[in-house]
């Protein structure tokens, strides 16, 4: 009985190393890096970074309507008009603060490769959802 466990588990180990090795070799595209992309996607993820925190920066207070609106819609008109101005500061000031760090260090690949500091990267991305 022993000998069956055992190769039952030489079968297991061997089959979670492939699945392992698998998982390893999907997912190492999906991380871009400084070092292995090419000068032409830097710099587009370098001015993507900066105009993305732009923006952000200049529409930084229509988070305010925006939550007053999305509270409004999902939770009903008395947390829209309780709750909702103090998310709409809250996220102004977050996402303004988010567009500025943004365009202060958009050399830096960070995080991931130029990704947004805030989802949805825009105010007015994902209103509906």
């Amino acid at each position: 009985m022993s000998r069956k466990f055992q190769k039952f588990g030489s079968v297991l180990a061997l089959g979670l190393l492939v699945a392992i090795l698998a998982c390893g070799a999907v997912m190492a595209d999906s991380y871009r890096t400084v070092d292995d992309a090419s000068a032409q996607e830097v710099v587009a993820g370098m001015s993507g970074k900066a105009s993305r925190g732009l923006v952000n920066v200049a529409t930084g207070w229509l988070e305010f309507p925006r939550q007053i609106y999305t509270i409004y819609r999902d939770k009903g008109a008395l947390q829209g008009c309780l709750v909702g101005p103090f998310m709409g500061i809250g996220m102004m000031m977050a996402r303004t603060f988010a567009g500025a760090l943004e365009f202060t260090t958009f050399y830096l690949a960070y995080p991931g490769f130029y990704d947004p500091y805030m989802e949805p990267p825009y105010v007015w991305d994902d209103i509906e959802q």
